[in-house]
């Protein structure tokens, strides 16, 4: 019985047609005759051992290298932001080439469906499906919220979304690293195992909140066709940590040491990663079923809110002039506790 033959493995960037178009071999069959029903069988046998060395398995899809994903994400922030987290904004819209940039959101809570509302009116009317929105209280607390929004009325795609607090902003120009890549170049997205982890499925959501907002669609008219970086996002302590790395091809410096590294890896180029930035850390607060509301998925029952921490140490604070007048105190009383004895040769010299 012959072999049961598999489909073809195709690269995405290749526009070339299957095997199964082309011609099978150039091997002619002669007719079956007496005297040549060996040969005629190792023949068959040949094209056989030919078309099953050949098969690969074939991709669901064939991409054509055109802009078909057309995934648009709204970058905005609301009214009175420092200028840390303002220039923590402007880097992220240099990741994000697919964005659509709004000013400063300038809505009350109090307004007819809240700020949730006006974003999503301003994402309909921008045609973005995604939205990535810098939420700032008091000026000194960062909120940062992702999730889809409804492109159209009535569209059962609004939502899911989230809700982080962002800490330990450091921003490119703050930093000053070394590592640099080409403005508009497609990231590669790197999750660590915990996102994949079945136990928490609320990882998993929020993964694939962070690819439609961070991955660039293939083919977009403000993206390069490079891809020479990397954004990684790790999961650690019950929050997100995300850095961004620059991808190095170095070439060795000698026969030698290209030889070890072509051993080691099959390429003569040595690889290494150097950050950009910026990084920063995402604390999540609360999973919403729609977009900017709507039924709670999940609660991070960790999360402690920035004012409950400023509240208790302004209340250690003002216990520091107690905890002085109680010392004073106690020093007192040790110091009258302690009775010196007269001296009998105190007189003496006298």
């Amino acid at each position: 019985m012959p072999n049961k033959k598999e489909p073809m493995v195709l690269l995405a960037d290749d526009d070339s047609s299957s095997e199964d178009d082309q011609p099978q071999s150039n091997t002619k069959l002669t007719p079956a005759n007496d005297d040549d029903d060996q040969s005629t069988s190792s023949s068959i046998d040949q094209a056989d051992g030919d078309t099953n060395t050949n098969d690969t398995i074939e991709p669901a899809f064939i991409s054509d290298g055109k802009y078909r994903n057309k995934q648009r994400c709204l970058v905005i922030c609301s009214r009175g932001v420092t200028p840390r987290f303002r220039h923590l904004l402007e880097d992220l819209k240099t990741l994000i080439p697919h964005h659509k940039k709004e000013s400063k959101l300038d809505a009350s809570k109090n307004d007819k469906g809240g700020i949730g509302a006006a974003v999503n009116d301003i994402a309909e009317i921008r045609g973005c499906n995604s939205v990535l929105f810098l939420e700032c209280r008091k000026r000194q607390d960062a909120y940062l919220w992702l999730g889809h929004t409804n492109r159209s009325k009535g569209s059962a795609s609004n939502g899911p979304s989230a809700k982080f607090l962002i800490e330990n902003i450091h921003t490119m120009d703050e930093l000053r690293l070394t590592g640099n890549c080409m403005r508009g170049s497609r990231p590669i997205l790197t999750f660590d195992t915990g996102f994949d982890n079945d136990a928490k499925p609320e990882l998993q959501l929020l993964k694939s909140l962070l690819v439609d907002v961070f991955g660039t669609p293939r083919g977009h008219p403000k993206s390069k066709p490079f891809v020479d970086r990397i954004m990684g996002f790790y999961y650690a302590d019950g929050k997100i940590w995300v850095r961004n790395y620059q991808i190095v091809e170095e070439h060795a410096s000698n026969a030698k040491e290209a030889n070890v590294e072509k051993k080691l890896t099959g390429s003569d180029l040595k690889t290494s990663l150097v950050e950009i930035g910026p990084r920063f850390v995402l604390n999540p607060i609360r999973i919403f079923r729609g977009s900017f509301g709507g039924t709670t998925l999940y609660q991070n029952d960790q999360f402690v809110s920035p004012n409950t921490i400023r509240a208790e140490n302004n209340r250690n604070r003002g216990e520091y002039y107690q905890d002085r007048k109680k010392s004073q105190k106690k020093r007192k009383e040790r110091d009258e506790a302690i009775v010196v004895p007269e001296d009998p040769l105190g007189s003496v010299f006298r």
